[in-house]
């Protein structure tokens, strides 16, 4: 999944080894999706790489959803942005319910570790809003378009459930959706 500063999806397009059926869970953020520019729908990463989509056989899928349904519904509002290097992100607040489910979700899978340990213990939760530009040009870029988008913030969406994305080898494709506990059905 490369929501931090990296565009395709195999090992040679910026050193992510992604292969068909990996999966990840994410909260999908369509409220932001006006403000991405980087190629792939707005959301905040739970866990990736979750677990093959081999193992995610009908016991698994119980467990996850009991598991979320542990989780209360909450509301994550964006109002400010961050950086990583490459990267420009908008911060959601607050980190705790995302934080939360991740570490459920390590303890239960332990080898399911954030971001192949590639950031150690991995990345704050945050929505890419772009990624595509390199040390020499990110910051005027991104100086640019926060100004631009800016006005825009604050932006808030009410997480009601958790997405199960599965990677079919050229792109990631929706799986999945586990309903956080006492979420209302949409619509109500």
């Amino acid at each position: 999944m490369k929501t931090a500063g990296q565009g395709g999806g195999s090992e040679d397009a910026g050193g992510w080894p992604d292969v068909a059926g990996d999966t990840a869970l994410t909260i999908k953020v369509p409220e932001a999706d006006p403000l991405v520019r980087a190629g792939f729908p707005a959301h905040v990463t739970v866990l990736y790489p979750f677990v093959h989509e081999t193992r995610l056989d009908a016991a698994a899928r119980r467990e996850l959803s009991g598991l979320f349904a542990g989780h209360e519904a909450f509301t994550l509002t964006f109002a400010e942005f961050g950086r990583y290097p490459g990267v420009l992100y908008l911060d959601p607040w607050p980190h705790s319910p995302v934080t939360a489910l991740t570490k459920d979700l390590t303890r239960r899978w332990p080898d399911a570790v954030p971001y192949r340990g590639i950031f150690g213990a991995g990345l704050a939760p945050h929505l890419t809003v772009a990624n595509s530009e390199g040390p020499e040009t990110q910051d005027a870029a991104y100086d640019a378009l926060q100004a631009e988008l800016a006005p825009r913030l604050p932006l808030s969406c009410h997480v009601r459930a958790v997405q199960l994305i599965v990677w079919d080898g050229e792109r990631w494709q929706d799986g999945a959706e586990f309903r956080l506990g006492h979420a209302p059905a949409p619509g109500l």
